[in-house]
C-alpha cells in the first residue's frame, strides 16, 4: 500500500501564515495552485517576451509539488526560516529528510519520476528561479488581499515581499507586477 497520495492530499490541513491574523485562511493546497499558475505565467512570459526555451508545463509542476514536504513538516514562518542561518540549515536538512522520506512512499517503480520533482537537481535550476518569484508572488497577492479587506497585518509583509521580488532584477517578474497584479486590488465588476 502506497500512502503517498494520501499524504499530498492533506495539503489543505496545512494553513499558511501561521503568525499572522488574518482575513482569510490560506491552505497549502490554494497556495500550491497559484504558485504553479504564476509559474507557469512566468515562464511563458520568459518565453514569449524574452527569448527564453523554457516549458511552462515543467515550472507549473515543479511548482505543484515546491513546498509538499510541509505535509510531514508543516509550514515554518518566513521570520523564523530565515532569521538565523543555523535554523534555515537546520530545516534545509528536515526538508530533505521529508523529500526521502515521502519519495519512499512510493511504489518502488515511480519513485525516480517523483524524486526529480520533489527534489530537483542542477538540471533544474532555471526552473527554481522562476518557481521561487511565483512562490514570491503568491505571497505579495496573499497580502494585497489581505490588505483590501482591510487588515493592516500585513502591510510590512506586503512591503519585504514587493522589495524581495523587485531585488530579483527579473523583467518577467516587472511584467507581472506592472500589468497583472494592479487587477488584485479590483473587485469582481472591475476584472470583467
Amino acid at each position: 500500500m502506497s500512502t503517498f497520495f494520501a499524504l499530498t492530499s492533506r495539503m489543505k490541513y496545512i494553513h499558511r501564515w501561521a503568525l499572522m491574523r488574518n482575513a482569510s485562511g490560506e491552505s497549502l493546497s490554494e497556495h500550491t495552485c497559484e504558485t504553479a499558475m504564476l509559474a507557469h505565467a512566468l515562464v511563458t512570459l520568459h518565453n514569449t517576451r524574452f527569448g527564453g526555451k523554457l516549458s511552462p508545463e515543467r515550472a507549473a509542476t515543479l511548482a505543484l509539488f515546491h513546498d509538499l514536504t510541509e505535509v510531514l513538516t508543516g509550514d515554518m514562518p518566513t521570520p523564523v526560516k530565515y532569521h538565523n542561518p543555523a535554523v534555515r540549515q537546520a530545516y534545509e536538512q528536515v526538508e530533505q529528510a521529508a523529500c526521502s522520506t515521502l519519495v519512499g512512499l512510493l511504489p518502488e517503480d515511480l519513485r525516480p519520476s517523483y524524486h526529480t520533482l520533489l527534489c530537483p537537481g542542477d538540471e533544474d535550476a532555471a526552473y527554481l528561479l522562476f518557481i521561487k518569484a511565483a512562490d514570491k508572488l503568491s505571497a505579495l497577492i496573499k497580502c494585497v488581499e489581505e490588505q483590501k479587506a482591510g487588515n493592516c497585518e500585513f502591510s510590512a509583509a506586503y512591503a519585504a515581499t514587493l522589495n524581495k521580488l523587485q531585488t530579483m532584477h527579473m523583467p518577467e517578474v516587472d511584467c507581472f507586477l506592472a500589468e497583472c497584479l494592479p487587477a488584485y486590488g479590483e473587485p469582481l465588476d472591475g476584472m470583467l
